[in-house]
């Protein structure tokens, strides 16, 4: 049981590269469903979406609704592409969610959350590249209480000097 030093180092030596993203990345496992699915949910301001990906020719259906009706504004589909864009994988996923609460905005991002994460699921070899973008990062923003005294959260009431 006596170790001489040399051995004892070279022990630490082989630890001390454990812990680095690309080996992380090459361990996890991908999550699929028997359907050959990946299931995620993202969250924005109050809203909630629920996604799945399947490898397909690039629709996205939200709420049973094609993506162009859904959501009318460019900014907001361009806002669910960007996971697929970052990690070339446009046009290669199916998109099935479903999405409430909030409005059209925090309902975009929640779907951008959860598709990023659930693409991650699918090839955790993409969570390096997604991450340092902050597609994986729950946006904390939410709105502010209204407090007593005040019109709003921080709107005080219209001042009269008589």
């Amino acid at each position: 049981m006596s170790e001489t030093p040399a051995t004892e180092a070279t022990g630490f030596d082989a630890l001390k590269g454990m812990g680095t993203q690309a080996e992380e990345a090459a361990v996890r496992e991908p999550k699929i469903d028997a359907q050959g699915r990946a299931y995620a949910t993202g969250k924005r301001k109050n809203a909630i979406a629920r996604v799945w990906i399947k490898p397909g020719k690039g629709k996205i259906t939200i709420n049973g609704r094609e993506e162009e009706v859904y959501f009318a504004r460019p900014v907001l589909r361009m806002m669910l592409a960007q996971p697929f864009q970052l990690t070339d994988r446009a046009g290669q996923f199916d998109v099935i969610a479903t999405v409430e609460g909030s409005g059209l905005s925090g309902q975009a991002g929640a779907l951008r959350h959860a598709i990023s994460k659930a693409l991650t699921y699918y090839e955790p070899g993409l969570r390096a590249v997604l991450k340092p973008h902050g597609l994986l990062t729950r946006d904390p923003r939410v709105v502010e209480r209204k407090k007593y005294g005040k019109a709003k959260a921080r709107r005080s009431f219209q001042f009269s000097k008589r």
